[in-house]
């Protein structure tokens, strides 16, 4: 059994309303997820890493990644100096995966802003995908990305399956990118076809060396999972990416409309339960250590 290996949790969202400057445009109290739909339950004025830790202490986790979140604020870095100084006093460490327009004029600046904190370890920025579904190649998104490979800042990646055929060419002509697949391609549907098309593409994907699987927001993917529903997904992943490319995530206080962190973790522990214990180490903190530099 793994459940005395450590966790590093690759996806958490942190947020407190009382931040003078910062916006989080999506826990607004009329803001309906246009995926999600009604998010009311997690809009709780706060919720900072001291709260995280209370919900994941006894699941074993010893890191947390926290993902741009911050959406509406009318400078990203300010998430970043915020995340820097909760740091400071956090019971764990946590690494910061920020906010930036990758395709603006100033994104290049932007970027080295970022990286005044040594928290900072990647980016994740929400124009990827319309970009990847529009077949674009935007000389100014190119140099940022070239930027990142050079100084080794994770790409966090949203990308629906009918965008990874685009996914995997941007990381065909970024070879020395790490890249991040969040939330295993945010299944939106649960039948056969979806999946079998879904299945198809991530084999596609992880042809591309540098592009790492992060099983995360399973139980956003699927509000009414199971056990049983969930495996087939996780294995899919398991099976294209081995355990040398995949990480795993809660995507807190999200997942939360669906679970509870022990559920979602206990879950990941028995689906590599069955790995040796190198393999299990390397999906639970090894991997995420070395790409979000612990």
């Amino acid at each position: 059994m793994s459940k005395q290996i450590p966790i590093i949790d690759t996806h958490a969202h942190f947020y407190d309303f009382s931040h003078p400057e910062l916006k989080w445009v999506w826990l607004d109290r009329d803001f309906i997820h246009p995926i999600l739909g009604n998010i009311n339950p997690i809009k709780a004025p706060q919720y900072v890493v001291e709260n995280f830790h209370a919900e994941s202490r006894f699941s074993g986790v010893e890191g947390v990644v926290h993902v741009q979140a911050a959406i509406g604020s009318p400078n990203p870095v300010t998430e970043t100096v915020w995340l820097t100084e909760m740091n400071k006093k956090s019971p764990i460490p946590i690494r910061i995966v920020a906010d930036c327009d990758l395709g603006a004029a100033n994104a290049i600046s932007q970027l080295e802003e970022h990286a005044k904190s040594k928290l900072f370890v990647g980016i994740r920025d929400f124009k990827a995908e319309p970009m990847l579904a529009a077949k674009e190649i935007n000389p100014a998104y190119e140099a940022s990305l070239k930027w990142m490979a050079k100084k080794q800042i994770v790409f966090d990646l949203d990308c629906e399956w009918q965008n990874m055929g685009e996914a995997r060419k941007l990381a065909d002509r970024h070879p020395d990118l790490p890249i991040v697949l969040e939330h295993i391609g945010f299944p939106r549907k649960r039948t056969d076809a979806y999946f079998e098309n879904w299945k198809k593409a991530v084999k596609d994907l992880a042809k591309a060396e540098n592009v790492t699987m992060k099983i995360s927001g399973v139980a956003m993917t699927d509000p009414n999972f199971t056990k049983k529903s969930l495996k087939p997904w996780v294995e899919t992943c398991l099976k294209a990416f081995g355990a040398d490319r995949c990480v795993i995530g809660s995507n807190w206080p999200v997942d939360r409309l669906f679970s509870s962190y022990d559920v979602i973790m206990g879950l990941y522990r028995e689906y590599i339960e069955k790995l040796s214990t190198s393999e299990q180490k390397k999906i639970l903190n090894k991997n995420a250590k070395r790409l979000y530099k612990f």
